[in-house]
């Protein structure tokens, strides 16, 4: 009895790992594919199949020497700007919704009506402000576009994290002398702190892969990674090559913040549905 339950343990021990084997090849091998083609010469893109090549660093030096790093700065400060402002807006709507129940239900999802909309129906009034106050083709409009779909999203990501913070506390706060606004930034904040982080680099994630809004309200020297990336593709063809180096530009941070957030990025995704 023991020996069959052993084997059917083994069995599906090892069916577990071969589903985890396939899905660890089918996720990383376009980044291999991206790394070994910004290695190869424009000879040697010609033949994607082949494995063997004698690596080169030409692409590497073009992009890195080019005005890639300039757009990775870009792309760091609007990231960073729009996070910011999402954040110092979002946490205290989240504590609003998720705390008080402000708005109900309808206060809850309309928050993400926005998400809903195609960016092209908010291009056109955002270019025309950005015209009149005369920001267009800047790093500011960008910035300011990208608050339309990712202070939302922020918004509903930390409601989860605020109802799980038990309201005793809140409550014994209000008892000691608090202020609601005091409770709130002194005693429930320093609760949901990882949450707020997590909920930044998503934010920052979402603002870092833009390019719909960037395209449209950058101007030259404000292009951000996206549109640079996107440059690659002239009317001579496609630079493969050295796109490739610019889009592993562009991956790699976002792989690494992505990876120490990943469990609380599920949490909050799903959070702010809860409860209702």
């Amino acid at each position: 009895m023991n020996k069959g339950v052993n084997r059917r343990t083994l069995g599906a021990n090892i069916l577990r790992m071969g589903f985890i084997l396939v899905a660890l090849v089918v996720v990383l091998f376009p980044y291999l594919w991206v790394l070994l083609s910004s290695l190869k010469s424009p000879a040697q893109l010609n033949r994607p199949s082949e494995l063997l090549f004698e690596p080169i660093l030409d692409n590497w030096s073009a992009v890195l020497t080019a005005e890639i790093p300039q757009n990775f700065l870009n792309s760091l400060f609007v990231g960073g700007a729009t996070v910011a402002i999402s954040l110092l807006v979002g946490t205290p709507a989240a504590y609003a919704i998720g705390r008080h129940r402000a708005g109900g239900r309808l206060t809850r999802f309309g928050i993400l009506t926005s998400e809903l909309m195609p960016p092209a129906v908010l291009v056109v009034p955002l270019f025309v402000i950005a015209f009149f106050l005369q920001i267009n083709g800047s790093l500011l409009a960008v910035a300011a576009s990208h608050l339309t779909f990712v202070l939302p999203v922020v918004t509903w990501f930390l409601i989860g994290f605020l109802e799980a913070v038990p309201h005793e506390l809140e409550e014994q706060a209000l008892v000691d002398g608090y202020g609601r606004f005091a409770a709130f930034r002194k005693v429930v904040l320093p609760q949901v702190l990882p949450g707020v982080a997590a909920a930044g680099i998503f934010g920052f994630v979402l603002s870092w892969n833009d390019l719909f809004f960037a395209l449209i309200l950058a101007g030259g020297q404000t292009k951000t990674l996206p549109v640079a990336i996107a440059g690659y593709n002239t009317f001579r063809g496609v630079e493969l090559g050295e796109m490739s180096v610019a889009i592993l530009v562009a991956v790699v941070p976002v792989l690494v913040l992505s990876f120490f957030v990943q469990k609380r990025l599920v949490r909050g995704i799903g959070g702010g549905g809860l409860k209702y």
